[in-house]
């Protein structure tokens, strides 16, 4: 039996993220950033917006990187820039936040939804070749959790099939495949920069990169009402423009994008150690995990997150209802059971607090109440 406290005690208030900490620790160099950029009356699209787009080019190898207003119109776009829409269907998962779909539906194309891998809650290759039709153009595997999908698998596929394979790296800024950066081995990728991202800044804002002149140039047409040129426009395009105050503050926090990911990897390697009577999340060997969300399983999932709550330990659930199986969702024809890993998986998984700035005495909280919670269910 380990010796472990079990009185209730909220006031230690350990937080899932913590986005207040991660500003204190940058102040000053953020807020002379964001100051720089109101001095210079400039402020969509300007200086700021492409020095931050050379410099995630660079961080990537790849020659452009195209900044858009959020990382679903960076999955948007991307299909767009490649002539996807209406009778076209795309393959990608239903464990996934909805932006992923949603920017598939925007095109008129179809989400086709595939099952996902048991051990890493990644979309599974095999289920992809199963799911190839005729209609099919695009598959975007979701780099969920800040681990790499299986890609050299699903590139095969795409190249073999000659569809568009379209990385959705939002959660997983920085990681990597057989030493390669993630969104550097598709055609096209997408990122988020949504404020609890590893690579976050302060309201809405994604980009898109790619190695392809014809598209980054028409990307940033249609990102600009199809201008290619001012009021002189070439296609219908939309307005999904970087503000030059997000720009300025990713430039910063991109110098730091690495270490923290070390900082998390650092807390990974903890939890692994320490946390008993829950299944881990794993790392598969060619992989570079970055942690974006570190996500436990345990059949009792539910009571966990209680007795986590009367300890003041904030959880989440990433995510509790699968795409397929939202109400808005019931038209894509998909019954209960029809993805039985993704429909498993939502009912057991639970997300731990993991951002760069949780303490040893609060990481150490978390394991000690959830080896006691384990340690009760086996008394």
């Amino acid at each position: 039996m380990l010796s472990v406290t079990l009185t209730k005690d909220t006031s230690k208030n350990v937080m899932i993220i913590d986005l207040k900490q991660l500003h204190s620790a940058l102040s000053d160099e953020i807020e002379a950033a964001v100051m720089r950029v109101l001095r210079s009356g400039w402020y969509i699209l300007g200086t700021e917006v492409a020095q931050f787009e050379e410099a995630f080019a660079a961080y990537h190898g790849v020659k452009h990187a195209i900044a858009v207003a959020n990382g679903t119109d960076a999955i948007e776009l991307a299909m767009l820039a490649h002539n996807i829409g209406a009778g076209h269907e795309v393959i990608t998962v239903a464990h996934t936040a909805m932006p992923t779909v949603t920017a598939i539906e925007q095109v008129g194309a179809t989400p086709v939804l595939v099952d996902i891998l048991p051990d890493t809650y990644l979309i599974d290759p095999d289920a992809i070749e199963a799911a190839i039709t005729p209609k099919t153009r695009a598959i975007i595997p979701v780099h969920l959790y800040g681990h790499p999908v299986q890609i050299d698998r699903i590139k095969a596929i795409a190249d073999e099939h000659n569809l568009l394979l379209l990385e959705d790296c939002a959660q997983a800024h920085g990681a990597t495949f057989d030493g390669q950066k993630i969104g550097t081995f598709g055609d096209i990728a997408s990122f988020s920069f949504y404020p609890t991202k590893n690579l976050g800044t302060y309201g809405d804002a994604g980009a898109i990169i790619t190695d392809d002149d014809a598209i980054a140039t028409r990307l940033r047409q249609l990102r600009n009402y199809g201008q290619d040129r001012r009021y002189h426009n070439v296609e219908r395009g939309v307005n999904s423009r970087m503000d030059d105050i997000q720009a300025a503050i990713l430039r910063v926090k991109l110098q730091y994008l690495d270490d923290h990911n070390n900082i998390r990897r650092s807390l990974a390697q903890k939890y692994n150690e320490a946390l008993q009577h829950v299944v881990l999340p794993i790392e598969q060997a060619n992989a570079h995990h970055v942690y974006h969300l570190y996500v436990v399983r345990t059949p009792r999932r539910d009571a966990l997150r209680d007795f986590l709550a009367e300890r003041g330990i904030q959880t989440g659930i990433h995510y509790p209802i699968p795409i397929h199986r939202q109400p808005s969702q019931t038209d894509l024809g998909y019954s209960a059971g029809s993805l039985p890993i993704t429909e498993q998986s939502a009912e057991k998984i639970v997300s731990l607090p993991m951002h760069v700035h949780l303490t040893a005495d609060e990481q150490q909280h978390v394991i000690d109440s959830i080896n006691a919670f384990g340690e009760l269910q086996h008394d």
